[in-house]
């Protein structure tokens, strides 16, 4: 009944209960709840409004850029348009293109087989250049889908991409534009004033960006919200990190058509500043509250000061040794329960004081013992660091574990990764002979293993009773009964592992294990150490050694300054050069090959080429047999199909043996060599372009007999000296040759049948070396008043072709 009523009173009237639960604990509880509350809804209505926000802006930016691609994508496929079909109309057209659409930096048109036939930009144009792009993505996937857009990439820091569309007649024009534009797009005024905006391709490299966004170029895959978003079906984050590693608020939005992600951030330290003010203003009120209770308690706490002070005089006395003294105190609290404990206790202490001497003697053992271990612990601290050696400070940690553990050998072990073994690196205690057997053990199943593996020691007290491995075999021999394994590891990894040997059998006291713990901690620095001491030692001779280089490349990138100083001097005098070069190109390509005309205009003194003048040349004409019949029997249009790829297969002949196109003239074709560009081979090249010629039209005779159209081609040739120079005039210029040697190859053309290269005697006098050919009767030719000596070739029969491709040597040659 009575102890039912102490505890009643302790509940009711303690001063737990009475002060401290119902003041400061009361208060600070409903503070902090309250402010807790409140710091979660405003986190939750803020994040939720700004991730919102972000998504709209993210989402209509998406939208901005994609229809801003489809409508490049429109103004582009105006110029792939059926009406146009001559090179001159597609340079037209892609001119005005480029005047129109200033996000379209270069245009080029691709043939049907992949090879570049016009490449366009705002300063140059390049005709007929017959790169290859048969195997680029931007021909393959035009021509299987009809429109492509190749993958982003960047030039001189600046983003471009290309935009791809196949024309009716199987042609492509391909855009490229420049992505610049972009950045129009996520201007601060859109973006905010403390967010940022910027926009990546599929593999994270940033396209375009706003005022405070990453660098245009940078590679933001590694990033949590990028990589997120790059994964198939990956969702976007709502939280993630700049390339500064700091916190942000995100949110994403595709663009469709072409893989791009546009990203709208906002740090979230910025973001989150309501909280923080809030924080502030709540830690104000917790602070206040714990002053109130605070004032509160003191006051209440007065009245605690004559039973305290009774107590503590009480104690004193105890204190000096007066268990007779008793403590008055009449306070019906946890006070005067504690004033009769104290009575009780001096009562106890006077019982307790006799055996005190023994326990103090005893204590005082222990102490001795503690103080050792701490000189011991003291001296091996003071060799750790003193020395960065470890051949020095791991005798003396040996040393000293031996001294303190009255042990009978200490064995001291380093970790050999590579090898998985444990390898002798100290040792005292053990003969030479044990020693050599104890050099190195290995990890696996051994109690060295396991400790480094488990971090905690491993204590055998009975190393017969310990399973069979050579660790036990070699102690027991030595004489070794019981082993203590303490492991040497640290945050890096297995360093090592100190082994403790004693001749008795017994258990390891746990304050023996914990001080070897210790020894362990102190053999673990000095081998940290010591291994930073060598990287220390050995960055600093790479520093070093940079430091040279770096001195070296400072000296040679300002000799390769002042060289491209120098160069860019030139480059201007060169550039000046060949825009004279491109003027005199455009006027002679109206009657030259490309190469030829590029080869007059490369070198100074070449127009005069083109002046009236006598020389001796080789005349080639060719003709279809049966072509008037053919056109009074056909449509129009087949008519001028055939004539289509007769002249194709003919110019590419003339170009590639670097022959001068006289005239058209229906299916009639006139050619000279040897004017304006001398050629000490020009016969041999007319000839073996004419054999070339017989052999390529063939083909197309086969085609077009296929077709019912019934057709031949014949050749003559002719050698001879003839008037060469420009006639017409200003707007209209030809260069053409007269004389007698073109009215004989014309006559010799007539006579020559279907497939047949008919030349004069002289033409076969200059090439029988090389030809398979015939001599044939006289003819008595229209105009001559002189039976004239002609030949047959049939076949170029040298081995090796002698007629070079001499525009191809000289384009090399200036490269």
């Amino acid at each position: 009944m009575s102890e039912g009523n102490d505890r009643a009173r302790f509940l009711r009237e303690g001063l737990f209960a009475k002060y401290v639960v119902a003041l400061v604990g009361l208060v600070v509880f409903v503070l902090a709840v309250n402010g807790a509350m409140e710091i979660w809804i405003t986190y939750r209505g803020i994040k939720s409004s700004l991730h919102d926000g972000m998504s709209d802006k993210a989402e209509a930016t998406a939208k901005r850029i994609a229809q801003s691609i489809s409508e490049l994508e429109r103004q582009i496929s105006w110029v792939t348009r059926a009406s146009t079909k001559t090179i001159d109309d597609r340079r037209a057209d892609y001119a005005q293109l480029l005047r129109q659409v200033p996000q379209v930096s270069q245009l080029s048109l691709l043939g049907s087989n992949g090879r570049e036939q016009l490449r366009l930009t705002r300063q140059t144009v390049t005709l007929g250049s017959n790169a290859d792009f048969s195997r680029d993505v931007r021909f393959t996937e035009t021509v299987s889908r009809g429109t492509s857009f190749a993958p982003a990439y960047l030039r001189d820091q600046q983003p471009f991409m290309s935009i791809a569309l196949s024309h009716a007649d199987g042609s492509i024009t391909v855009a490229e534009v420049d992505l610049d534009f972009l950045s129009e797009f996520l201007l601060d005024a859109q973006v905010g004033r403390v967010a940022y905006a910027y926009v990546v391709d599929s593999k994270g490299e940033v396209l375009a960006t706003s005022s405070k966004g990453p660098e245009v170029g940078k590679n933001l895959s590694a990033l949590p919200q990028v990589l997120a978003v790059s994964k198939p079906g990956g969702i976007a984050p709502a939280s993630g990190t700049d390339a500064n590693g700091d916190a942000v608020l995100t949110t994403s939005s595709l663009v469709p058509k072409l893989g791009w992600r546009v990203f709208f951030e906002q740090p979230t330290a910025q973001a989150l500043t309501p909280i923080r003010d809030q924080l502030v203003r709540i830690a104000l009120l917790i602070a206040l509250g714990l002053v109130v209770a605070i004032i509160a308690g003191t006051i209440m706490a007065r009245r605690l000061l004559v039973p305290i002070t009774a107590l503590q005089a009480g104690a004193r006395r105890l204190g000096a040794g007066d268990f007779g003294h008793r403590i008055e105190v009449k306070t019906s609290d946890e006070l005067e329960e504690l004033a009769n404990q104290f009575n009780g206790m001096a009562g106890q202490l006077a019982e307790t004081y006799s055996n005190l001497e023994a326990k103090v003697n005893e204590r005082t053992r222990d102490l001795a013992q503690s103080i050792n271990e701490l000189k011991v612990l003291e001296e091996v601290g003071r060799a750790v660091a003193s020395s960065l050696d470890l051949n020095a400070v791991l005798p003396t940690v040996a040393a000293r574990a031996l001294e303190i553990t009255h042990a009978d050998a200490v064995l001291i072990y380093g970790y050999d990764a590579g090898n998985h073994q444990f390898s002798l690196t100290e040792a005292i205690g053990i003969d030479k002979a044990a020693e050599g057997r104890h050099r190195a053990i290995d990890a696996d199943h051994s109690p060295l293993g396991e400790a480094a593996t488990g971090g905690e020691p491993i204590a055998i007290p009975q190393l017969s009773a310990m399973r069979e491995h050579p660790l036990r075999d070699v102690a027991i021999e030595a004489g070794f009964h019981s082993v203590l394994v303490v492991p040497l590891v640290d945050q890096t990894g297995i360093l090592g592992s100190l082994v403790v040997l004693r001749r008795n059998e017994g258990e390891f006291s746990a304050n023996l294990i914990g001080l070897m713990k210790t020894f362990a901690h102190q053999a673990v620095l000095a081998m940290r150490n010591a291994r930073l001491f060598t990287e220390v030692d050995h960055k600093s001779r790479e520093l070093l050694a940079a430091n040279d280089i770096v001195r070296e490349q400072a000296s040679k990138l300002q000799e390769q300054t002042d060289q491209l100083r120098d160069w860019n001097r030139s480059l201007e005098q060169r550039v000046e050069t060949q825009l004279g070069e491109i003027e005199r190109i455009r006027r002679l390509e109206r009657f030259l090959a490309p190469q030829v005309a590029q080869l007059i205009a490369s070198s100074d003194g070449h127009e005069g080429l083109l002046d009236s003048h006598r020389r001796e040349v080789t005349v080639v004409f060719c003709d279809l047999r049966g072509f008037t019949a053919f056109t009074e029997t056909t449509e129009p249009e087949e008519a001028m199909n055939v004539l289509r790829e007769y002249h194709a297969a003919l110019g590419e002949l003339i170009f590639k043996y670097e022959g001068t196109l006289d005239r058209y003239a229906g299916d009639g074709v006139m050619i000279l060599f040897n004017a304006p560009i001398q050629f000490e081979d020009h016969t041999a090249r007319a000839v073996r372009m004419a054999v070339e010629m017989r052999d390529t039209i063939g083909a197309l005779t086969d085609k077009w007999r296929n077709r019912g159209h019934n057709l031949g081609f014949g050749i003559g040739i002719a050698l001879g000296y003839a008037t060469l120079g420009q006639i017409g005039f200003e707007q209209r210029l030809e260069y053409a040759a007269i004389g007698s040697v073109t009215n004989l190859a014309s006559r010799l053309c007539d006579e020559a049948k279907a497939n047949q290269i008919v030349v004069s005697r002289r033409v076969y006098g200059m090439v029988e070396p090389w030809v398979e050919g015939r001599p044939i009767d006289d003819l008595n030719l229209k105009g001559f008043n002189h039976p004239i000596l002609a030949a047959e070739i049939t076949s170029w029969r040298e081995s090796v072709d002698n007629v070079v491709d001499a525009a191809a040597a000289r384009r090399k040659k200036m490269q």
